[in-house]
């Protein structure tokens, strides 16, 4: 009887450590998501990013809603490919597709929906009861979008505050 539940512990702190990377992934989704959905009211076209945004941060937050994340990630996939096509049609052409110059704000779309796009994936092939191969790898998966995605962000922040410091000491000498 000992022997079986020695067993067992290990397993149980497995799962439980699982649990909390994938929650502590969902809710820093959700804080990113969040954080978009309040930096779309000064846009333009806030009516198209800020419910994507939303959506994608309620799934994150609450770690499920599979109808909801199917919404967001059609939504996403939708914006995505009308951010391509206009970058395509009206800025750089088939070159701009691959730029990452966060400057541009077709750039930050096409990643803002990208990211959108890739978590709702992660968090429907983690809520698959059929595939427990994939979502164990979508636990994992969803940590490396966590890091991905806040060092692009942090990234961003960092150099274009940077040259606006840049700019502003060249008119200032």
């Amino acid at each position: 009887m000992e022997v079986e539940s020695s067993s067992k512990k290990p397993q149980m702190q497995m799962t439980a450590s699982r649990f909390s990377v994938s929650s502590c992934s969902s809710l820093l989704m959700a804080f990113l998501f969040a954080l978009s959905a309040s930096f779309q009211f000064n846009d333009p076209d806030w009516y198209f990013w800020f419910p994507l945004y939303a959506l994608a941060c309620l799934v994150n937050m609450v770690n499920g809603f599979t109808k909801i994340a199917k919404i967001a990630l059609w939504m996403g996939t939708i914006l995505f490919l009308k951010v391509i096509i206009e970058d395509v049609i009206f800025h750089q052409g088939i070159s701009g597709i691959w730029s990452f110059d966060m400057r541009e704000r077709v750039v930050r779309e096409k990643i803002g929906s990208g990211l959108v796009i890739l978590s709702m994936s992660l968090l429907l092939q983690k809520g698959n009861p059929n595939n427990t191969t994939l979502s164990n790898h979508a636990e994992f998966e969803q940590s490396i979008l966590v890091a991905i995605a806040y060092g692009t962000s942090f990234a961003f922040f960092l150099f274009s505050a940077r040259n606006k410091v840049l700019i502003l000491q060249q008119f200032v000498v």
